[in-house]
């Protein structure tokens, strides 16, 4: 059987999705293939995509980006979790954490232990066995090191908080130097393929005809080849998540340099803060159903740190997905494959693995209906399981203080989500499908955070005594408060960084 590779992958739209796009692309396939970026100076990117998970460091990895470099370039500061404010209800807050809890003890998760003793009043909040949310509250950080032996502080996980704008010009960089072609102009129109319908080829504005084998479209929400030429259609999930607006604006960087997001629940919606090395970004997020815009700039403008740096731009959004992320010979990279509000940080992970799919199934020039199937199968089961966990943060609530809580708290949820409560309401169980992006103990920590309570407890806890399981969790808490200790604060930390120490 005689494979027919291809020749050229165009990219068309820059940004965070373009240039991470352009760079793992001529990184991974090693100058064997044309790689061409089309973008616009005049055509702006949404730009708010700042704050990250894990999986990002991974990918500064595999490209083999240095930390420090990276860092000082995109003016990072560090991430070990997010914490939430209101969302439970007025008054209360609670972080999600990355990283472990505890040490394993025996067949039964550590949870399964805390847990029991917590609903007899015997141990304190879960947060005391992370040392990512210990160090978070206590305003420290360090990377994660194996120098102390078997210590938490080999626990320790991290993520970023960027300049999404800094960030695509520091892989623009790295793009170019791996070979990446960029043309800068705008599209006018898009040539079709007679008889399969691929797209043959973008038209610039200059009458330059720009032809590709495989298309990534990295257009956001106009979706210039997936949406306004494919016709691939979209799935709309705002009765679930009903917030379609959103007013962003940098401010005055704060005194304290948070090594955590902020997530702030608001009468109709939410309000981020992501500290930065020279600003700090914030955001509301929030449903025109409830709110007027002018409210929601109100409410943005008057509480933030410092001092406004510009005026607040507004973003009009649909949550759901495209119908499908690879259609024909068209891949969808970031907002042009569909939008979920960054109340869990996943927009940049989402590009992140789209792109990680596309070379594991990447193709030939048959564009094999198999291939795009199952591509199509796993982000769509990736999508929705993410979209399920942000459902629970607004649905996971006792507030009725407004219309928009009480919508939230009421509304039908999707199945998948309402198994998942079923089965933690019984003996706290969270069961992790197909390796979805979030872990049972983010599911933990949003579940209990927000008030969702468990009956009871896995069963074979009780095989251990009491004494036994409260001394391993003194034990657990006692090591971790002492390694938080040690640690230097975040801003010491990321000021060494900054200043090449």
């Amino acid at each position: 059987m005689h494979q027919h590779p291809l020749n050229t992958i165009v990219i068309v739209g820059g940004g965070t999705a373009g240039w991470m796009a352009a760079a793992s692309l001529s990184k991974l396939l090693r100058k064997r293939y044309t790689i061409r970026l089309i973008e616009s100076d005049d055509i702006s990117t949404v730009g708010v995509g700042e704050s990250t998970i894990p999986m990002m460091s991974m990918f500064n990895r595999i490209l083999g980006i240095d930390e420090n470099e990276f860092m000082r370039e995109t003016r990072a500061t560090f991430k070990l979790g997010i914490e939430f404010v209101d969302w439970g209800k007025l008054g209360d807050s609670y972080m999600h954490g990355f990283g472990k809890f505890g040490q394993d003890l025996w067949t039964v998760d550590f949870a399964q232990y805390w847990l029991k003793m917590h609903q007899a009043g015997k141990a304190p909040d879960i947060e005391h066995y992370s040392i990512n949310r210990m160090a978070a509250k206590a305003g420290k950080f360090s990377r994660a090191t194996n120098e102390h032996g078997n210590s938490p502080l080999a626990d320790i996980v991290h993520a970023y908080h960027l300049d999404a704008g800094l960030y695509a010009q520091y892989l623009r960089g790295f793009s170019e130097a791996h070979g990446v072609a960029r043309t800068e102009g705008k599209v006018v129109d898009v040539v079709v393929r007679e008889g399969d319908g691929h797209v043959a080829a973008v038209v610039m504005e200059n009458g330059e005809r720009i032809a590709g084998d495989l298309f990534l479209d990295c257009t956001g929400f106009r979706a210039l080849l997936m949406e306004q030429t494919l016709k691939t259609g979209f799935e709309d999930w705002s009765h679930w998540l009903p917030c379609d607006r959103a007013y962003a604006v940098p401010c005055e960087l704060a005194s304290q340099l948070l090594p955590y997001t902020r997530a702030t629940a608001r009468p109709a919606g939410w309000q981020w803060r992501i500290g930065l090395q020279h600003r700090t970004g914030n955001g509301h997020v929030f449903s025109s159903r409830f709110m007027s815009d002018d409210e929601a700039a109100a409410i943005l403008m008057n509480s933030l740190d410092g001092e406004a740096l510009a005026e607040p731009r507004l973003l009009r959004f649909t949550a759901g997905k495209r119908k499908k992320v690879w259609n024909k010979n068209v891949v969808a990279v970031g907002l042009s494959s569909g939008f979920l509000e960054p109340l869990e940080s996943t927009s940049i992970h989402l590009i992140q693995s789209t792109l990680a799919r596309l070379m594991t199934f990447f193709p030939d020039a048959g564009f094999r209906a198999g291939d795009i199937d199952e591509f199509n199968r796993q982000c769509d089961f990736e999508v929705e399981r993410i979209r399920d966990f942000l459902i629970l943060h607004y649905h996971a609530t006792e507030r009725d203080d407004t219309p928009f809580w009480n919508h939230c708290r009421t509304m039908e949820v999707p199945d998948t989500l309402r198994r998942k409560l079923e089965l933690y309401r019984g003996h706290g169980r969270i069961v992790r499908e197909n390796m979805e992006l979030f872990a049972e103990v983010g599911w933990l920590q949003v579940l209990h955070g927000q008030g969702v309570k468990a009956d009871g407890y896995h069963p074979l806890v009780d095989l251990l005594g009491e004494k036994e399981i409260g001394d391993y969790l003194r034990e657990v808490s006692d090591v971790i408060a002492a390694c938080v200790r040690i640690m230097p604060t975040h801003a010491s930390y990321v000021a060494a960084i900054r200043n090449g120490r």
